[in-house]
């Protein structure tokens, strides 16, 4: 009963026993019965696009930040930079007077220039040694050339001696002569030991050349192998004393410095060595935003962002997921997500606070209810339904929640009434009066 009805009835009542008590002779019969009904709320599912996002505090860092320490150990000579300045990549920041390192390159310098020397002495040796080669071995064909000629020469005087000798037996000519061509046939024949003599000696000189020439092109490698040591230790005091000058290592800014000049610097041994100088990359900067452990899984690369920084009074600014860490911080079971954004004016400054509102995901043209029409029992979701003033509770998909909506992906339609109060204090079957329906 309503309190509409409930007045009527009131009135009714007073009015009976008014007529009562003047002395009517007969009492009015009772008001009869009115049927009355639970009073719900309804409405029905709208068709809109379903977003879901997250908003997070973010900070702003540099894209780049390099602390730049000293290599090598000496006094600061020039410190050519101050915070607050901009630089161009290989801009040189500060300049370290290291003498010795000097004097070492030109030392190296000069072991440079003796080995190439051994090298040149080298190459001069092997050609010396290849020409007395080339000399030995035409001593060896000339001497060859003569072995036949004096074959010959000892042939002929050895007939010749022959044929007089058998003519000397038969008293035809001198005995002298007999020994004469013996003399002859004996020189014939030593000149042939003579030019086999010197086929052997040219052998033996050629041999010889070649083994100089061996022995050349082996010391030729020695002082090509020492001038490679000078030059990697020129190298190495160029190396080191490149290091006395600190450059910038990318287009950016000097945030920090530590030193000044006349400071002497060492070079950095651990965590407590302070840097020279320290700059920053800002001309696009990183925002950095830890997304809680339950919208972890939606955030991904390219994901649309909305950045406000309230320091700098701007508008929103639309930006995209860049990167994430893809595993969850141990230490807040949070991902981490970096988000790039172009700072040409340098208006956005590393350190400072922003928030950050990413958008994980959209649902177009979606059918949605209110998150307060929904009945849970356990594992199964279910809506109340009104269909000629009776209640039906009908099985629902959900899908995508964002606040106070939720996504329905099969049960419902535009067209049907829900109940969209406590719909779980009704029973399936149940009469109901439906009280409004936006």
């Amino acid at each position: 009963m309503t309190t509409c009805d409930r007045r009527i009835f009131a009135i009714v009542l007073l009015a009976g026993t008014a007529l009562a008590a003047c002395g009517c002779g007969h009492p009015l019969p009772p008001p009869p019965a009115v049927a009355t009904f639970p009073e719900v709320t309804a409405a029905k599912p709208e068709r809109t696009t379903l977003t879901l996002s997250t908003t997070q505090p973010g900070q702003i860092e540099a894209f780049e930040q390099t602390p730049l320490f000293a290599k090598v150990a000496g006094f600061v000579e020039e410190l050519l930079v101050d915070i607050g300045d901009t630089v161009k990549k290989d801009d040189v920041l500060v300049r370290i007077s290291v003498p010795e390192l000097h004097d070492e390159l030109h030392e190296r310098e000069a072991l440079v220039a003796q080995a190439e020397a051994e090298v040149k002495q080298a190459e001069s040796a092997i050609t010396v040694t290849r020409a007395a080669a080339a000399t030995a071995e035409s001593r060896i064909k000339e001497a060859e050339a003569g072995i036949p000629r004096a074959n010959a020469d000892m042939e002929r005087w050895k007939s010749e001696h022959a044929r007089i000798k058998e003519l000397a037996s038969k008293g035809a000519v001198t005995e002298k002569l007999e020994d004469e061509t013996l003399n002859a046939f004996r020189s014939a024949e030593a000149a042939t030991y003579e030019a086999t003599a010197k086929v052997q000696s040219a052998t033996t000189g050629f041999r010889e050349a070649q083994a100089n020439i061996a022995q050349a092109e082996a010391a030729k490698g020695a002082a090509e192998a020492r001038s490679k040591v000078a030059m990697a230790a020129q190298d190495r005091a160029k190396s080191m004393l490149r290091y006395t000058e600190i450059k910038a290592p990318y287009d950016g800014m000097v945030t920090r410095r530590t030193v000044d000049t006349g400071h002497y610097v060492h070079p950095a041994s651990g965590p407590s060595n302070k840097p020279l100088v320290v700059v920053a990359q800002t001309d696009v900067v990183r925002i950095f935003v830890d997304v809680p452990e339950l919208e972890a899984a939606r955030v991904d690369p390219g994901d649309p962002a909305l950045v406000h920084v309230q320091a700098v009074g701007s508008k929103d600014i639309d930006a995209t997921v860049t990167r994430t860490s893809w595993t969850l911080m141990e230490s807040n079971h949070s991902l981490r997500a970096e988000i790039d954004i172009p700072n040409p004016e340098a208006r956005l400054r590393p350190g400072m606070y922003a928030t950050v509102t990413i958008r994980l995901e959209e649902r177009p043209a979606a059918i949605v209810i209110p998150v307060t029409a929904v009945i849970r029992d356990g594992a199964t979701t279910s809506c109340c339904i009104v269909n000629d003033g009776k209640v039906e509770r009908r099985p629902v998909t959900l899908g995508l929640r964002s606040g106070p909506l939720v996504e329905v992906v099969s049960g419902l339609d535009e067209n049907t009434t829900i109940v969209i109060k406590q719909p779980e204090l009704l029973r399936d079957g149940q009469r109901v009066r439906i009280a409004a329906i936006p």
